[in-house]
């Protein structure tokens, strides 16, 4: 007599098969159901939605009012078009850091010890909470163009250039979330996390091209704020929204981020499993 092993659902509610393509098929589902999960606990949560977008907004504001009229963008371009690009990845680059402060707390909730109890993917776990914050991150880029043209943003290069820029930005955005991932995996708590996080981010944010132009920097800074990941994601996103030598610099920025995930996703990988 032959015995029947019952099918076992995944989180989505589909069972698990033994063949390679269906496991990714519902690694892919669970992966989706995580995301959804995350998505919704963002809605549930509009003030925390509200206040992460005033934040850029307010920087823009003061840039743009405040600031803009003592800083000399290069080439005679208007200062509010050599800003935005900046402003761009500075705010999704802030986003990112919602990944580690939400990992922290899931963890320090015991829901990932009830995610290792249920049939399924473990990189479901970290794949839909980074999906999730590039949800989030791609409606915080639609609010701060609409922002940009509200203070005089006006790009040069066409729709399509513009938004080659918007995905290297989201590109750069959704590998740092895999660097923050490590940080949220390794904070005993989601405020451990965010105090962990902003240390990290604030040199490679504002030692960099986003706001003012390299050269203005001491000598001894500008190598490392020329070549750095945040400055050169910036130097290409302004080449592709208001003109400029555009090869080298989204070559160096897609090499940055495929490198970075290269790196990020295999430790964050790792320090979920040892982790939990």
């Amino acid at each position: 007599m032959t015995a029947t092993a019952a099918a076992v659902p995944t989180l989505s509610g589909a069972p698990h098969s033994t063949g390679v393509a269906s496991r990714v098929r519902w690694a892919l589902s669970d992966t989706w159901t995580v995301t959804k999960r995350n998505i919704i606990g963002y809605t549930r949560i509009p003030e925390s939605l509200f206040f992460s977008t005033v934040q850029p907004v307010m920087f823009v504001l003061l840039f743009r009012y405040v600031f803009g009229g003592a800083i000399m963008a290069p080439g005679g371009i208007p200062y509010v078009d050599y800003l935005m690009p900046g402003i761009f990845v500075q705010t999704v680059a802030f986003g990112s850091v919602s990944t580690s402060i939400g990992l922290a707390e899931d963890l320090q909730k015991g829901l990932i010890e009830r995610f290792r109890a249920l049939p399924m993917a473990r990189s479901a776990v970290l794949a839909g909470r980074t999906t999730a914050d590039l949800c989030r991150n791609i409606m915080v880029v639609i609010v701060m163009t609409g922002v940009g043209f509200l203070v005089g943003f006006r790009p040069s290069t066409g729709v399509a250039a513009y938004l080659a820029g918007v995905l290297l930005i989201l590109l750069f955005a959704y590998a740092l979330s895999w660097g923050f991932a490590v940080i949220g995996l390794s904070a005993p708590n989601s405020e451990t996390a965010q105090v962990m996080s902003f240390p990290l981010l604030f040199p490679l944010t504002f030692a960099s091209s986003a706001f003012v132009p390299v050269h203005s920097m001491p000598s001894w800074l500008q190598g490392f704020a020329t070549y750095q990941p945040v400055s050169v994601t910036v130097s290409a996103c302004r080449a592709l929204m208001i003109g400029g030598p555009t090869a080298s610099w989204v070559a160096q920025s897609a090499a940055w981020s495929i490198g970075l995930l290269l790196v990020l996703t295999p430790l964050a990988v790792w320090r979920y499993r040892n982790r939990t």
